[in-house]
């Protein structure tokens, strides 16, 4: 079963896409991939519970089993090992990525303080657009007496647009409140 978002790619995106940008095949069309969400934990080494209970929401948040990412060199400013446990992060596809986005915009990102909208200027020339998030508390699933610690996260986006110009189109008809 298609989530509501995924209806409205198809129904209204993906054409109100076509027309703008004048593609000559409907494969021409900028998708959305995966969402990665990351939460780097900074003192996983000193503290091995933050990182267990960082999985955890992770896993209530994105409805998937988080992976945890470990350090690929040795840093001796940050007295880091190689291997040593440094975050957690997760990759949604199709249904999980469009559920959650749908979550993202309607009922998450609005219960954000002072909300303004997002920057429109987070994209990374590709086609990707990355979001930061300063705590978890903004999704409806984390209890607000659960929680140890307040973390953030960020949220990547990932499309198969060519530009920049292309995605931020895309993104923004799927419904993120880009600021003025």
């Amino acid at each position: 079963m298609a989530s509501r978002l995924e209806e409205k790619y198809i129904k209204e995106v993906a054409p109100a896409l076509m027309e703008k940008f004048e593609y000559k095949n409907v494969m021409e069309i900028p998708k959305l991939v995966k969402i990665v969400i990351n939460m780097g934990i900074g003192d996983a080494k000193e503290n091995p519970k933050g990182l267990e209970k960082a999985v955890e929401e992770l896993e209530i948040i994105s409805g998937q089993k988080p992976v945890i990412t470990r350090a690929r060199k040795s840093v001796a400013n940050f007295k880091l090992r190689e291997g040593m446990p440094i975050g957690t992060k997760v990759t949604l596809r199709d249904d999980k990525m469009f559920y959650f986005m749908d979550k993202l915009v309607t009922v998450s990102l609005p219960r954000v303080r002072d909300f303004r909208g997002v920057s429109a200027d987070s994209f990374d020339g590709r086609g990707n657009y990355a979001l930061g998030i300063k705590e978890q508390l903004i999704f409806p699933e984390i209890e607000y007496d659960k929680v140890d610690k307040v973390r953030g996260m960020d949220i990547i986006f990932v499309t198969t647009a060519k530009t920049d110009e292309e995605a931020r189109e895309l993104i923004k008809l799927l419904g993120m409140p880009f600021s003025k």
